[in-house]
């Protein structure tokens, strides 16, 4: 048959069909898997970093992209909404600053219920490039706005901001299900978390790109502190910083888009889902280089019974779904929430908590851009030193203790640090203790990251039959968006101060960054329960843990 693979798949191994035994190729829905046998016995070859590279740069745009938002809002404030002869700088109204960091979310949480549906119905090729330049275009018109007033401003950045989060969580599903269907069951664990792995990446340049625009308009166009001039503290060349840094969110989305559209569909989709031989056999061969016709092919569609009704897949909504899966769909979706209520009010307001303990200098001793500077660099400092290790750690160790172990042992950690954090905080907020402070705030990120973090984003991919993997991940996906949503507005008001008095501007009195902290905690403690209901799918291959080939019902059989 002749290769129509490109050329970045040109690395394949090749099989013969003496790989595949003969007993493999009878027919029946045995026959269905063992012929994906190759997939799962295939050595690790170059097509599977080029696939981690290609889903992954997805990945990377998406942490730029929703963690960039986090560094600006102190800049936008400071534009848009400083008030002639205040004693303090500009700041996001609580209302404006919920929406500007939470209508992402919203957004990501549609496309992940979207996407996996449609990724499902139509197939993950069909879909892949369409969320890529979603995010393209959007990450662009997040820069621009219609004109300068702060209304139209904030107008436009929700906007565009909601479909970016659309496209952002249309390739949740889509790249965890194309890695899970290309990876072998060896190291699928690994290759899944590499994907994922590249949000810290993501994260870590959105820090380096603020801390190298804002150094240069710096350099620039200096100006001096809020208290010592406050309108010339902020220079309207500051306008351009914000916009520059949330369009530079477009550049590796674009680097990839290509590449994205040449990959081939799923072997499992085809053979399990589109039930397509003909279009089986060129897919097998053109990941694979494995040599079967469309007669070979032609025998994976046969049924078990042989009885069309019975043979007819469930569905999501059916008691034969909620019996093999409903529990294991309750625990992804439950322990991605409650993880995400944790990550991401951590992750969206580490610069509020940084401010809270002094870490960062007070607003008004800084100009615009030095304030960014600060922010820009602390945040970068706990990406470099928690997230981007905690990722890959995940990646060498999963497939060594497996998905449970290092769940429950994330979760049980987030919990320990929190709780390290929040019970001696005033000790945290004396002088000279700040460091210590930054350190446990570091290591909540590492045991995040090497935890539930990555095991709940790998884990829904594993588990679930072919046909539904993609919308059921998008269901857990949307699940933890839920979280980060209630993470973003909640701990927004819950982290203010008690005191009336000491509350940012436009903000009730809350419960303190301290009582924050130790509802946090609880959320880790309820994940580490939550965790009990998720199997272990280390090992296995994709079918045997989605229970594909296991036999219908007797009773539905002897209806028939």
């Amino acid at each position: 048959m002749k290769d129509s693979a490109p050329r970045i798949f040109s690395h394949l191994p090749r099989y013969t069909m003496a790989a595949l035994r003969p007993s493999e190729m009878a027919g029946g829905q045995s026959g269905n898997v063992h012929v994906l046998s190759a997939l799962d016995g295939a050595k690790t070859q170059w097509y599977h970093f080029t696939a981690i590279v290609i889903a992954g740069m997805g990945f990377f745009t998406d942490a730029y992209d929703l963690f960039s938002i986090s560094l600006v809002t102190k800049l936008i404030g400071r534009i848009y909404y400083t008030v002639d002869g205040s004693p303090i700088p500009g700041s996001l109204p609580p209302n404006v600053s919920a929406a500007v960091n939470g209508v992402a979310f919203v957004g990501t949480l549609s496309g992940q219920l979207f996407f996996g549906w449609l990724g499902d119905k139509v197939g993950r090729k069909s879909v892949y490039g369409i969320t890529l330049l979603t995010m393209i275009i959007c990450s662009v018109a997040s820069g621009l706005s219609f004109s300068h007033s702060p209304a139209s401003v904030m107008a436009t950045l929700c906007f565009f901001r909601f479909w970016l989060g659309f496209g952002i969580g249309g390739d949740y599903p889509l790249s965890a299900t194309i890695m899970s269907e290309y990876a072998n069951k060896k190291t699928r664990g690994a290759f899944i978390a590499a994907v994922f792995a590249m949000q810290g990446f993501g994260i870590l340049a959105g820090g380096a790109v603020a801390i190298g625009v804002t150094a240069a308009f710096k350099a620039r166009f200096p100006a001096p502190p809020y208290a010592v001039d406050p309108e010339a503290s902020t220079p309207p060349e500051a306008d351009m910083v914000w916009r520059i840094i949330l369009m530079f969110g477009a550049v590796p989305a674009a680097l990839t888009f290509y590449s994205r559209m040449k990959m081939p569909e799923t072997a499992r989709y085809t053979a399990l889902v589109a039930r397509d031989a003909e279009r089986a056999a060129a897919d097998m061969s053109r990941v694979l280089h494995v040599d079967i016709t469309k007669q070979q092919a032609e025998v994976t569609t046969a049924t078990a019974s042989g009885c069309p009704k019975c043979s007819r897949p469930f569905g999501l909504f059916s008691s034969e779904f909620a019996r093999r899966h409903g529990l294991h769909l309750l625990g992804t979706s439950s322990t991605w929430l409650l993880l995400d209520v944790a990550y991401y009010s951590q992750n969206l307001f580490q610069k509020d908590i940084f401010s809270a303990i002094g870490w960062i200098p007070s607003a008004k001793t800084m100009s615009a851009l030095d304030e960014l500077f600060h922010i820009a660099r602390a945040q970068t400092l706990i990406a470099l030193c928690g997230t981007v290790p905690g990722y890959w750690f995940t990646v060498a160790f999963i497939d060594v203790f497996g998905r449970f172990k290092i769940q429950l042992a994330g979760f049980l950690m987030m919990a320990a640090f929190m709780f390290g954090l929040a019970i001696p905080y005033e000790h945290w907020r004396s002088p000279g203790n700040q460091t210590g402070f930054v350190v446990m705030y570091a290591l909540t990120f590492f045991f995040a990251n090497f935890g539930p973090n990555a095991t709940t984003f790998i884990v829904p991919a594993e588990i679930f039959p072919a046909r539904l993997r993609a919308t059921c991940h998008g269901i857990s996906a949307a699940s933890g968006k839920v979280g980060a949503i209630i993470g973003s507005f909640g701990f927004l008001y819950l982290a203010q101060s008690p005191d009336p008095a000491k509350t940012a501007h436009g903000f009730p009195p809350g419960i303190g960054v301290r009582c924050s902290l130790f509802v946090l905690a609880g959320c880790s403690v309820a994940g580490f329960l939550l965790t009990f209901l998720v199997p272990e799918p280390k090992g296995m291959s994709l079918e045997e843990m989605s229970q594909e080939t296991q036999p219908e019902p007797a009773a539905r059989l002897d209806a028939c």
